[in-house]
């Protein structure tokens, strides 16, 4: 196991979003395009989506379910184009039980309860 620094630790920015669109990324199987609620505005203060790209597709093919929920996101990620896609942030979540071919399915990290979008982990 490699060690990181308190400090570097501290430099994540984790954040709980709450998904309010999601559709398939074209020509891929695997990746979503979210945009996420963070509470955040831009200069005219007008509410401001946040687009993640995450590998979650073949495991959720209900996506439009996925509306609503309160994921947590690291939010200070470099943006990356993810087959073409700007991604701004990273979903996180756990390795969860394995279906019959050892696949893991993603279980996401959530709040216990709802809280305001936008809100920092500690």
């Amino acid at each position: 196991m490699e060690y990181v620094s308190y400090e570097e630790f501290k430099k994540m920015d984790i954040r709980v979003g709450t998904i309010r669109e999601v559709e398939p990324v074209p020509e891929t199987d695997k990746l979503l395009k979210c945009m996420i609620d963070f509470n955040e505005t831009d200069e005219e203060g007008n509410k401001k989506l946040r687009q993640i790209v995450s590998g979650i597709h073949e495991f959720y093919p209900e996506f439009e379910k996925l509306i609503g929920k309160q994921v947590l996101y690291i939010v200070n990620l470099e943006p990356r184009k993810i087959k073409g896609v700007e991604s701004n942030g990273m979903l996180m979540a756990v390795d969860g039980s394995s279906d019959s071919l050892g696949i893991s399915k993603p279980v996401f990290l959530v709040p216990e309860v709802e809280v305001p979008p936008g809100v920092r982990a500690h």
